[in-house]
């Protein structure tokens, strides 16, 4: 059974960093695609990043990429998502998510490609 739990959200000045946490107490979650979204008040739910059941591909948004990094520690069953040079348009709910297709190997950015959720990390950024 896969139970994704994330931690780590809270509130952040512009230009600061927080890193975020997504583990699972499952025993199979080196086989799992990883992804995180975000959902901000009043918008459409929006890929963040992901990575592969290794660890060795890495996928982001454009609106992140040079500021955020995806990584894996399959021995300690989490994901976790560094975030640098936050700004005030990173805040939402940060979710992250597993694909558990087992012949699936490529990072999707569609949220309805994931069988599993979180429930979600408050995000915020303050100007």
């Amino acid at each position: 059974q896969v139970q994704l739990v994330e931690s780590g959200g809270g509130l952040v000045q512009a230009g600061g960093s927080l890193r975020l946490s997504c583990a699972d107490s499952g025993r199979t979650f080196s086989s799992y695609i990883i992804g995180w979204f975000r959902q901000a008040p009043g918008k459409e739910r929006e890929f963040v990043a992901g990575i592969s059941k290794s660890g060795l591909n890495t996928y982001y948004a454009d609106s992140v990429k040079g500021r955020f990094t995806i990584s894996r520690d399959n021995a300690k069953n989490t994901v976790y998502l560094q975030m640098n040079s936050l700004k005030p348009e990173d805040t939402g709910v940060y979710y992250c998510a597993a694909d558990i297709h087992y012949n699936r190997n490529f990072v999707d950015v569609r949220g309805a490609m994931y069988d599993y959720w979180g429930q979600g990390t408050q995000v915020t950024v303050s100007s």
